[in-house]
């Protein structure tokens, strides 16, 4: 698959996911939001915030990239198979949101117990003093365990070179955006339709039609 059409499909595949990104950081994103001084706008310090987040998305994508570049030299058809993973990958990230497989969870928790000395260390940024504060942070929780944060490296790893993993995971942090900025100023709007099961069984056929077009376009 060539650059520009997985830059938008990793886009894409954050925004399409941003349903399972507010279930899993909304609180972090409350923890934020009640972090920022009072009586100053919020938004530099979510802006900041979410940098540093998408920075460490970048950095993993551009280590994927450069693992999935060395594989594909040195493996015969190697970047078909990485475009084979990749697209497993995709489908079994839509059956684990639309609750229909939930195999993914027991790598989430794998990653979990690599990121929990992380915690501590982020509380050290709290409360905020100023913007930039808030950019640390947010370069430590975008090492969260998320099965949807790891499917994208998926597609990373089968990029072909570091610099177009990390571009991947970049456009899939933006795709994330527009859920996450929207949470505190139209939470009570949001939550019954992202809480909603139909939302999440849409977002899991998207996801399940990503995974698939993947496998189909290597034959």
């Amino acid at each position: 698959m060539s650059s520009d059409p997985l830059w938008l499909a990793a886009l894409l595949i954050g925004l399409a996911g941003s349903v399972h990104c507010v279930a899993m950081c909304g609180g972090i994103v409350g923890a934020l939001t009640m972090s920022i001084p009072r009586k100053t706008s919020a938004f530099p310090y979510m802006a900041s915030y979410h940098a540093g987040r998408i920075l460490s998305y970048s950095v993993a994508g551009a280590l994927t990239g450069s693992l999935g570049a060395i594989f594909s030299n040195q493996v015969s058809n190697g970047m078909m198979l990485l475009n084979l993973f990749s697209g497993l990958f995709l489908i079994a990230l839509g059956l684990y949101i639309g609750d229909w497989w939930r195999g993914l969870a027991a790598l989430e928790k794998l990653g979990g117990r690599i990121w929990k000395p992380l915690v501590p260390f982020s509380k050290k940024f709290l409360p905020f003093r100023h913007p930039l504060a808030a950019l640390p942070y947010g370069i430590i929780w975008g090492w969260l365990p998320c099965g949807l944060v790891y499917s994208t490296l998926s597609w990373s790893l089968a990029s072909g070179s570091a610099l177009k993993g990390a571009m991947v995971m970049a456009m899939f942090g933006l795709g994330t955006l527009p859920a996450l900025l929207s949470l505190g100023a139209f939470s009570h709007q949001l939550k019954p339709v992202l809480r909603h099961p139909m939302s999440k069984k849409v977002i899991a056929l998207c996801l399940l039609g990503f995974g698939f077009y993947v496998l189909l376009a290597q034959y």
